[in-house]
């Protein structure tokens, strides 16, 4: 499962607003004040992307290169 949160960084570390996350959780990172910046839709699609991820809804690099006729 997913789930969007914000942190801000303080000593290099990013500390997480709210509840604390589970150690070992596995993180992605934006970071919008250098240069991403996400409409609505567009973090509502990287999260659907994300999960679909984590489901293992995947094609290796190699296949979306054969797709894409690269």
């Amino acid at each position: 499962m997913s789930m969007l949160t914000k942190g801000t960084v303080v000593d290099g570390r990013i500390v997480i607003e709210g509840e604390p996350l589970a150690e070992g959780t596995t993180v992605t990172v934006m970071a919008p004040e250098k240069g991403f910046k996400p409409s609505p839709e567009e973090k509502a699609a990287l999260l659907q992307s994300i999960g679909e991820a984590d489901a293992g809804e995947m094609i290796s690099g190699e296949a979306l290169l054969r797709e894409l006729d690269v």
